[in-house]
């Protein structure tokens, strides 16, 4: 399991919006609240942030305990940005352990986070893969469940498929596949944040110009206090979170249809 999150809203200190808040994804990483499954989120961080030139989301990934990382303080008190995706990590049995499985991924703009875990995953998820080449499978960043469910993602993205049904797609697939699965999917550009509620928890927070999605409840700073915008509003189950800093529409998630059969692994490989 993992708790993640994502801001949009005017500049804030990494800080100001992961380590001050109490109850937030800092304290999140061994007391969360609302979390169903595990007890900690003890196996590495993430954080990836827009910088305010427009340049490509900058991130800083580790896989140790959040709290066990000296360097942080110092880089959170000084680095601000108006658009941040965060995860604590839960690894799921059988998955890499190494910084490379930390949320987030990142492809251009977009960043992604899994907060869930599909049991068995080598075998859950053989026959969503097949849709993929070899070419893509070799350049998985990780061996982990969320790194597999990323490649998904990116195949939609890099087809020209809008995020939201990409990421709506893959969460219902994952879930016929693995009925047993979490798939709390996360998805950001730095304008607009993409969400799935498939199997844990997931609430938003809005305030004037500002959007704040997140695994769970806490008490955010800048444009959400003293009592700025909207209290927290939970996601349904088996919904799509589609926000801006302007707006928020949900929607359920589609029902998957089969699984296209995978050709042989002959048919996929690259040619010379």
């Amino acid at each position: 399991m993992c708790r993640h999150l994502a801001y949009l809203g005017p500049p804030l200190s990494l800080r100001e919006l992961l380590i001050d808040p109490p109850g937030g994804l800092y304290t999140q990483s061994w007391a969360p609240r609302r979390q169903r499954y595990g007890t900690v989120n003890a196996d590495g961080f993430g954080i990836g942030w827009y910088p305010q030139d427009g340049t490509p989301p900058a991130r800083y990934r580790r896989a140790v305990p959040v709290w066990a990382d000296g360097n942080l303080p110092d880089l959170a008190r000084t680095v601000r940005s108006g658009a941040v995706l965060a995860a604590v990590r839960s690894a799921t049995p059988g998955t890499t352990q190494d910084e490379s499985a930390a949320a987030p991924y990142r492809e251009g703009r977009w960043l992604f986070s899994h907060n869930g875990a599909v049991p068995d995953w080598t075998r859950a998820l053989t026959e969503l893969v097949g849709e993929l080449t070899a070419e893509d499978l070799l350049a998985v960043e990780s061996r982990c469940d969320s790194a597999l469910l990323w490649l998904l993602v990116r195949h939609r993205l890099r087809a020209g498929r809008p995020a939201g049904p990409a990421l709506a797609d893959v969460a219902a697939r994952t879930a016929w596949a693995c009925p047993e699965a979490r798939a709390n999917l996360l998805l950001t550009d730095g304008r607009s944040v993409i969400a799935t509620r498939c199997g844990d928890s997931l609430w938003y927070r809005t305030a004037p110009g500002a959007v704040l999605v997140a695994s769970e409840p806490f008490e955010p700073s800048g444009p959400f206090e003293p009592s700025g915008g909207d209290g927290w509003r939970e996601v349904p189950e088996h919904s799509l979170l589609r926000a801006t800093a302007e707006s928020v529409e949900i929607t359920p998630l589609p029902a998957a249809p089969a699984p296209r059969p995978a050709p042989p692994l002959s048919e996929r490989m690259p040619t010379a």
